[in-house]
């Protein structure tokens, strides 16, 4: 009895089976204006320029408060979250997240626009004073207009799942348009693939480099100073790319593969009192971002080498 082995489904087709696109939309305060022309006209004859020839701005708050840093700080990590559990896609402004994640997204991401919500509760008693701030520092720049009465509104985070896959009934009603966008979605899910390679390979490419160089034998004999966070990056993000990984791409396996053994059961403390360890895992370390460079160098032939496989 001869048995048939299914062929080996390709890396886009695996990514579109599992994924969905996942979209953050950031509303945010707008903290700066430009001036009016005749405030820009009378801005240029200071330097002796057309009026028309210039652009400028004002900043309606000052940023640097506590309690507005708060506020930023939370957006930032609504970014940094919707970044690290999807892949990129090549449609502006959506990413690709795996189904499975999709629950853990949404919980925290709800948890975020409530943190969101009450860090701009803290802000509003300072409202006022900052624009307080504002009019001393703009003179006669400043207009009242330019600032809502209340925050609550100004600050949101929102995020969804749009559809990535031509809509069904265009199968039935117009076959020919569905088989295009059947076409150019597949398109976009093979760029998807390339883009996530390409970022994986960038991000532990930095990761390692800068790890390696900070464990290099110094010139002057002192060793340089790095931080316990940057071991732990490492192993972050190979934590990562094995719960995104898409898989099809051996060498990037490998080499994510040997990162990881790298740093696996390495104390920074015994990086830091070990010479000949931290020779040994910074050369091991260089070899590793070497090969991420040549990846990122020779990526379109080996994008060629496997469509023709």
């Amino acid at each position: 009895m001869t048995t048939t082995l299914a062929p080996p489904v390709p890396p886009a087709a695996r990514l579109r089976l599992a994924t969905a696109g996942v979209r953050l939309s950031i509303s945010w305060l707008g903290l700066r204006r430009s001036l009016s022309r005749a405030q820009q006209s009378e801005a240029a004859e200071t330097f002796a320029a057309a009026g028309d020839y210039v652009a400028a701005t004002k900043k309606l708050l000052d940023t640097r408060h506590p309690a507005f840093q708060q506020v930023t700080a939370v957006r930032g990590r609504a970014i940094a979250l919707w970044k690290g559990m999807s892949l990129p896609f090549p449609e502006p402004g959506i990413r690709l997240l795996k189904q499975d994640d999709v629950p853990e997204f949404d919980a925290r991401m709800t948890a975020l626009a409530d943190e969101l919500a009450a860090a701009v509760a803290a802000l509003e008693p300072h409202y006022d004073e900052l624009r307080a701030v504002a009019c001393a520092r703009l003179g006669r720049l400043y207009d009242p207009r330019d600032y809502p009465p209340a925050l609550a509104d100004e600050f949101q985070l929102r995020w969804d799942y749009p559809t990535v896959e031509p809509p069904p009934y265009l199968a039935r009603l117009h076959p020919e348009v569905y088989e295009r966008e059947r076409r150019r979605v597949a398109e976009q899910f093979d760029a998807a693939v390339r883009l996530a390679e390409q970022a994986f390979c960038s991000e532990l490419g930095g990761l390692v480099s800068r790890l390696a160089e900070r464990l290099r034998a110094p010139v002057d004999g002192k060793p340089k100073v790095f931080r316990d966070s940057a071991v732990e990056n490492v192993r972050e993000f190979c934590a990562r790319f094995r719960r995104l990984a898409i898989g099809g791409h051996d060498e990037l396996d490998e080499l994510v593969a040997d990162a990881e053994r790298l740093v696996a059961g390495i104390e920074p403390h015994a990086l830091r009192t070990s010479a000949s360890l931290r020779g040994e895992v910074a050369g091991e370390l260089a070899r590793v971002a070497a090969g991420l460079d040549e990846l990122l160098v020779d990526r379109p032939r080996r994008q060629i080498l496997r469509r023709a496989k």
